[in-house]
């Protein structure tokens, strides 16, 4: 199914789902494995999904798999949601992703912020210009991790014609206002902190969020939506208080366990999707794993929980 530009920000107004990317044991990409997540991700509710996202390690992946990666999504989406796409890094891979992922079905791109260190605010609004003429008129949302840029070049990123939405990954919810402020009221922010920054983000304008752990668990971040949406933030704040100590031990090791509970927890409910690359924190310690564990026992309180398998 395509999806028109007012759908994608419709959706974007709920949760932005980052799919991981499943590994072998020979450490090579394992497309299938990313079925079941897929299909209960979209059961659970979740409004879309993205391939190629941080939690999908992007950066862990070659331009080849990369592109893999979104045709297997979108070939097991099939078209119920919309699909999304990361693109980026250099400039040549970055058009060049983005026009692979135009081919395979994507309804739109996310484009991740350059991590090179020499970034000037003004190369960031060329880059992104040059990925819109490379994605033939897909919609773009701007994956925006440093608000160092300045609110002069986000106010300018977001009157690119094809962009729709800002996915805010800064914990500065007050430049966050102030950009919203600034901005054509025609672009959505999202954000892009997940579940557990969805309420103070929100206060400040973002609407929806994205989310690793419906990689895991999509029910109660479904229901964390839910309520937000309802704008019962107490019984919001109930459903993160239930996941947040599983959130907190993502961010160990300079948040370079993100993905690897991720995957651990995946591997307790008996969908083992493989490793995490270097440099994230593959395998994890005793003491980590028997923490997840410990969160995953409690969860089992809670209708929908995934099982433990051992």
């Amino acid at each position: 199914m395509k999806y028109g530009t007012d759908q994608i920000k419709s959706k974007l107004t709920g949760i932005s789902g980052i799919l991981i990317t499943p590994f072998s044991e020979i450490d090579e990409i394992n497309p299938s494995g990313l079925k079941p997540i897929v299909d209960r991700a979209i059961d659970a509710g979740v409004h879309m999904l993205v391939a190629n996202g941080n939690t999908s390690e992007f950066y862990g992946l070659t331009m080849d798999e990369a592109e893999r990666m979104v045709y297997a999504a979108v070939e097991h989406v099939e078209g119920r949601i919309p699909l999304l796409a990361g693109v980026g890094r250099s400039i040549h891979d970055a058009c060049r992703l983005a026009r692979l992922s135009y081919a395979a079905g994507a309804s739109a791109l996310v484009i991740h912020q350059p991590p090179d260190p020499f970034v000037a605010p003004r190369g960031v609004v060329k880059y992104v210009q040059r990925i819109a003429e490379a994605s033939d008129g897909l919609p773009l949302l701007l994956y925006l991790r440093d608000d160092g840029i300045g609110l002069d070049m986000i106010e300018d990123l977001c009157q690119l014609p094809t962009v729709i939405g800002v996915k805010w990954a800064c914990p500065t919810p007050v430049h966050l206002s102030e950009a919203i402020r600034r901005s054509s009221h025609e672009i959505v922010w999202v954000c892009g902190l997940a579940e557990t920054w969805a309420p103070s983000l929100s206060a400040s304008g973002a609407q929806g969020f994205t989310s690793g752990l419906i990689n895991v668990w999509p029910e109660i971040s479904v229901a964390i939506h839910a309520a937000l949406q309802a704008r019962n933030y107490q019984l919001a704040t109930e459903l993160i208080s239930v996941i947040a100590g599983f959130e907190r031990l993502r961010t160990e090791e300079r948040n370079g366990t993100n993905v690897s509970v991720i995957k651990a927890a995946l591997q307790m409910i008996g969908q083992d999707c493989g490793c995490v690359r270097p440099p994230g924190a593959w395998p994890l310690t005793e003491q980590q794993e028997g923490k997840i564990r410990l969160e995953m026992h409690q969860w089992s309180k809670h209708p929908n929980a995934p099982i433990l398998v051992r």
